[in-house]
């Protein structure tokens, strides 16, 4: 909004030149973002109490997980009215890429929305049971795909890391393997929301290393110097990957151990969902196994677990997702925090590695 308020008026006065950078349009979502969540975070934290919209905890987990019982949950909601407001304050809103971003944010939040109700309103440990919950988002992440590769005739060539003429062309295959990636990140990321703060500075250092990547594939002469595919336009996701830092900055300060809000599936499902959209957008999907890694490792601790039980009847860890089965091995919470915080950053600075090596 403020682009298409201010920008015009450069003419008259050249400070307002500036609003038409990304760079600090992007800043300024960031700070925005943030700005809005610790305004509003109080209030929205006594209604959530208000409403005894208590965090549900899992029997069978660890024994210290029982004090998180009556934190209020679905803070999720205040995230992205933060990640929104600050997104049509600074971005060019009805960019066909950031209007698909709204859209997936939307969908999947509700999805997450309704997850959420059914488990902290109605009483229901189970919340939305998969055979609705996956379909749903399998419906949404279709319907973004045939969007952007049908309507915008977005290309459909895919990005190896290391080989910078191996480009091939997937075609209509291009659809499923979009719809994967976003779904398949989705939960992974949700996988990943299960201790204070967990899940914030992992998603924190994706989105500003998307960022990086979305800035990088819009400029014609970057990317050509660094031989990736250049993508007119996805400039903007870097402003909508801004906000979702500053979102999840200020969130983290409320949602760090002990936490005083959780997030719930309203924000862990978009999250991933939107983190998914950006790499295919910025064709970096590929590249998204190693930025978010943490989310690869915790999905992949529970499909193992699951085939191992069902096949040999023996669980490979002593709890999955894996930070409960570093918990279960002696492990303090706080310590398993930090520890896949520090990862996330090694793996995010590796994949920017990336850019030089093709």
């Amino acid at each position: 909004m403020l682009y298409y308020l201010l920008y015009p008026l450069h003419s008259e006065f050249i400070g307002f030149n500036v609003v038409r950078y990304i760079t600090f349009r992007t800043l300024m979502a960031t700070f925005t973002a943030m700005l809005i969540y610790f305004v509003f975070n109080g209030i929205f934290t006594r209604y959530l109490a208000k409403k005894q919209f208590w965090q549900t905890v899992r029997d069978d987990g660890p024994i210290t997980h029982m004090d998180k019982r009556g934190t209020p949950t679905m803070g999720g909601v205040m995230m992205w009215i933060s990640v929104l407001s600050s997104m049509l304050l600074w971005s060019k809103f009805i960019d066909p890429y950031v209007i698909l971003g709204f859209v997936v944010v939307l969908i999947f939040g509700m999805i997450g929305f309704i997850d959420d109700y059914r488990k902290v309103v109605l009483k229901d440990p189970k919340g939305l049971r998969a055979r609705w919950k996956f379909p749903l988002q399998l419906i949404c992440g279709a319907l973004v795909a045939l969007v952007l590769f049908d309507v915008l005739d977005f290309p459909r060539t895919l990005s190896v890391p290391f080989f910078k003429t191996f480009i091939p062309d997937l075609g209509w295959y291009y659809i499923p393997f979009a719809i994967l990636v976003m779904v398949g990140t989705s939960n992974a990321v949700n996988l990943t929301d299960g201790l204070d703060g967990l899940v914030s500075v992992p998603c924190m250092v994706s989105f500003l290393a998307y960022g990086i990547l979305a800035y990088v594939a819009s400029h014609a002469a970057i990317s050509s110097y660094l031989s990736i595919q250049f993508i007119p336009g996805s400039g903007e996701l870097a402003v909508m990957c801004g906000a979702v830092v500053g979102a999840c900055t200020a969130f983290l300060w409320f949602n760090a151990h002990p936490a005083s809000i959780f997030m719930g599936d309203v924000g862990s499902l978009p999250l991933g969902a939107l983190l998914g959209y950006v790499s295919i957008v910025t064709k970096n999907e590929i590249l998204l196994v190693i930025i978010g890694g943490i989310f690869v490792m915790e999905t992949i601790s529970v499909i193992t677990q699951v085939i191992s039980f069902k096949l040999t009847g023996k669980r490979i860890f002593k709890m999955a997702p894996i930070h409960h089965h570093f918990e279960l091995k002696g492990w303090s919470e706080s310590k398993v925090i930090v520890r896949f915080w520090i990862i996330s950053i090694i793996l995010a600075l590796a994949s920017l590695a990336t850019l030089k090596l093709r």
